[in-house]
């Protein structure tokens, strides 16, 4: 099966997913993918006996030099750590201009984690940046030819594929915009899974030539076999890399692991770099809220993911635009709406919370008592609109009433009372 087969919808539909996973701060829907730093999955490979680029993680400036002394090479890459693309072409907030460099020398090494350490570094993937904590030190290669090769689970196969491109090197959304014929694709049989002979026809059908084909084909193997072991939902090499004596090398690694294995994969997922993420949506993991941040000035606080929807299109409908995604789930408590409410107003650009809440299992009383303790306990400085309906829906409105907190608090009969009144607060 390859690209021309399949339609050129299907390869820009995985572009669109990888893009998504490098892009988790403004995602419309909450990621379920444990996305690790480029060191993170190149130890993984150095335990699944595959080629890579090698080098050492370094965190303080005085590292540095070490680690390039650890090195058989002469020439190092400075790469900085962080959860997004784009970074040889990302730009510091001090002005510096690149995410990975090319140093001749130690001294060059040195000054270049120095521009990078402590900084932020902003990409065409991750809007205003993110802070480098970490630098990656490694080895200089003499690369002769670059592959883009990835390994992910794809819906259209009902399970894994493999992804290439003799086109490595470069951006895959831009391959496939541009070239969609020159993606291949080739599924894999979950219940047999990789094997040798179908790895060692993909190289060959991908461009690799001679005894290159073996080491492809191996390389692609074991990386198969990394992937179901540790649960990861996509592996994406860019590029795979051909060297002049003969190694078929991984210059950079891109891994996602599947939350749900998150109590099978302890020593992954105690990687996590929560300094890369949202500080709003790490503080709504810790009470099981499923919060995202977006780029309006009307929150949300909703229960049901596909009320939560609904309530972002009628904010849309009415002029206004969504502050977040934010679903309090069935089973919140009051210290979890109370903290919901804490959340939403440490973003400083929302400007008013609509409130829209259908009880069923989530009684319309706790969310009113949560809704007037947050009010109460830190001061809201924003109207809230506030709509409910179902379960104790009653005892709910006239908890709000007798809150004293009418100016603050108003309600709505409806979710299109409640989205007129939100929308009439919180002008553009």
């Amino acid at each position: 099966i390859n690209a021309e087969y399949m339609g050129a919808n299907f390869v820009q539909d995985v572009a669109r997913m990888l893009s998504r996973i490098c892009r988790p701060l403004r995602s419309v829907t909450q990621s379920r993918f444990l996305n690790v730093h480029e060191y993170v999955g190149k130890n993984l490979m150095l335990k699944y006996g595959v080629d890579h680029q090698r080098g050492h993680v370094v965190d303080k400036l005085s590292d540095v030099e070490g680690a390039t002394a650890k090195l058989p090479t002469d020439w190092y890459i400075v790469k900085a750590q962080i959860l997004a693309g784009g970074r040889g072409k990302g730009v510091f907030n001090t002005g510096f201009q690149g995410g990975v460099k090319l140093a001749k020398s130690k001294d060059e090494a040195v000054g270049y984690a120095k521009e990078m350490l402590g900084n932020v570094l902003v990409t065409k993937q991750n809007g205003s940046g993110q802070p480098v904590t970490k630098l990656f030190i490694a080895e200089c290669l003499d690369i002769q030819k670059e592959y883009y090769f990835a390994i992910l689970l794809q819906g259209a196969f009902n399970g894994p594929v493999l992804l290439a491109s003799h086109r490595g090197g470069m951006d895959i959304e831009g391959v496939a915009r541009d070239h969609p014929e020159d993606i291949i694709t080739e599924p894999i049989d979950i219940n047999v899974g990789l094997t040798l002979e179908q790895a060692t026809a993909f190289a060959q059908k991908l461009g690799f030539q001679g005894d290159y084909v073996a080491r492809a084909a191996d390389c692609m193997c074991n990386l198969y076999k990394c992937m179901v072991d540790t649960d990861a939902t996509m592996i994406e090499i860019n590029p795979l890399a051909e060297t002049p004596d003969g190694r078929v090398v991984c210059i950079d690694a891109k891994f996602n692991f599947d939350d749900s294995a998150a109590f099978r994969q302890p020593e992954i997922f105690a990687q996590r770099d929560t300094s890369q993420e949202d500080a709003k949506e790490v503080a709504a993991e810790e009470f099981d809220l499923n919060y995202i941040a977006l780029d309006g000035s009307i929150a949300c606080l909703v229960n049901g993911a596909g009320l939560a929807m609904s309530t972002m299109d009628i904010i849309h409908q009415y002029g206004g635009e969504p502050a977040n995604f934010l679903d309090v789930g069935g089973g919140a408590t009051q210290e979890a709406v109370t903290a919901a409410f804490k959340i939403i107003q440490s973003d400083p650009n929302v400007k008013g919370i609509l409130v829209n809440i259908f009880g069923g299992i989530m009684r319309c009383d706790t969310i009113a008592n949560g809704i007037v303790g947050a009010a109460k306990s830190i001061d809201l400085q924003v109207p809230v609109v506030v709509r409910l309906a179902g379960t104790n829906q009653e005892l709910g409105v006239e908890i709000l009433k007798e809150s004293g907190l009418s100016e603050t608090l108003i309600s709505a009969t409806d979710l299109d009372d409640a989205a007129q009144k939100i929308c009439k607060l919180c002008p553009k």
